[in-house]
């Protein structure tokens, strides 16, 4: 079983570093992290329908002089790399906190190709990565990405190992 504690960290560093809006698709593995935000009255929790949304709230937010993080998986980075060259053109922060499928023990083989991509898709196009592989470092890095997004306004994405949602089989997925 996977520590719980780690969104309740993340979440108290988006806060405490004034986040606020969160950008979401919804995703198991951020499940409790979606929870906190949306109970949260300082933040504005904001489903999408797909990742590439939210790179335009994340740059409407900007300019309006809002902080804002993004939360998906790793299949979903697949979908930004259009949108991403926006970012780098238009050089405003982007915060991603990307939980990961497809490492070890991955038991859907559609999630492998993207999974193992992500961190060299997401640097070819420009954006710094962070990995996260214990429930100890997540506030920490987290607390550091925010701060690199937005006093240097770059784009970082901190990438939450699938060690730390933990590793589901078709059962436990179909019984969800």
């Amino acid at each position: 079983m996977p520590p719980s504690n780690w969104p309740d960290e993340i979440h108290r560093v988006l806060a405490a570093q004034r986040v606020r809006i969160v950008g979401y698709v919804p995703d198991a593995g951020h499940k409790r992290l979606i929870e906190l935000c949306h109970a949260d009255a300082g933040i504005r929790a904001v489903p999408l329908t797909t990742e590439e949304e939210g790179i335009g709230l994340a740059a409407g937010a900007w300019l309006g002089g809002e902080k804002t993080a993004l939360l998906m998986q790793s299949s979903g980075v697949g979908n930004l790399i259009n949108v991403l060259g926006t970012v780098k053109t238009c050089r405003f922060p982007l915060l991603m906190i990307v939980t990961m499928r497809g490492e070890q023990g991955e038991f859907n083989p559609w999630q492998l190709p993207m999974g193992r991509a992500t961190a060299a898709v997401l640097g070819a196009m420009g954006v710094s990565v962070e990995a996260v592989s214990s429930a100890s470092e997540a506030a920490s890095t987290i607390e550091t990405a925010v701060r690199k997004a937005f006093d240097a306004q770059e784009s970082i994405a901190v990438l939450i190992s699938q060690r730390m949602i933990g590793i589901k089989s078709f059962e436990e997925q179909a019984n969800q």
